[in-house]
């Protein structure tokens, strides 16, 4: 059997120049005018949007190498500021992303941190000790590593390849991989000798204490 796997997907920014693209009353390209109006477009669509190349090449990349368990959980999921974990498909419009953009992505933003806390407990709470959950998000800082390892701990993965490259060689190596089904090389974000950086001290007290 295939290992059981899913994907912790980084938002992209909605308080950027892309963004301010859509909330422009003069925009008319199709994603504009559907975030304008009920029921919006799907949250992936958004950030793709939003983010570009980066974006577009995590979420293809997990689509075609997710596999979660079957009947518990879905095999991939977009980290939000405000609304912890939510799905691809999700329905968004223009007020949903001037909330996202309010609150930073920061570790010690409970508006930010307690809803990813909580669903992320859930999640990993579904998926079981055996299922693997890789993030496709930056680990230089603490912004997602701090609420995510004390839960997953040595579960949560991040790809070696990532390491070293910008957002746009990574977007290129994820679309490349997608397309020739060819998964890249997933280490633990807790091994710092590994990652050749360290997690921060809170999340290695945390996850210390839980072990």
């Amino acid at each position: 059997m295939h290992q059981r796997r899913i994907f912790l997907l980084s938002p992209a920014s909605c308080g950027g120049k892309r963004a301010a693209l859509l909330f422009s009353d003069r925009a008319e390209f199709e994603i504009a005018r559907r975030v304008r109006e009920e029921p919006g477009a799907p949250l992936g669509e958004v950030f793709t949007f939003l983010s570009g190349l980066y974006f577009r090449g995590k979420l293809t990349y997990a689509r075609a190498f997710q596999n979660p368990p079957p009947r518990r959980a879905s095999g991939i999921h977009l980290i939000t500021s405000t609304d912890g974990l939510a799905s691809p498909g999700l329905m968004v419009t223009l007020a949903d992303l001037e909330r996202f953009a309010t609150v930073p992505i920061d570790a010690g933003e409970s508006r930010y941190r307690l809803p990813l806390e909580a669903d992320a407990r859930k999640l990993a709470e579904k998926i079981g000790r055996r299922c693997e959950v890789v993030l496709l998000g930056s680990i230089a800082t603490g912004k997602y590593v701090d609420v995510l390892l004390p839960i997953f701990g040595d579960r949560l993965l991040f790809p070696k390849e990532f390491l070293g490259h910008g957002d746009m060689a990574r977007g290129g190596m994820l679309l490349q991989r997608a397309a020739s089904g060819v998964e890249l090389t997933y280490i633990p974000v807790s091994d710092p000798s590994r990652l050749r950086l360290r997690p921060t001290k809170k999340a290695r007290a945390e996850l210390d204490a839980r072990l």
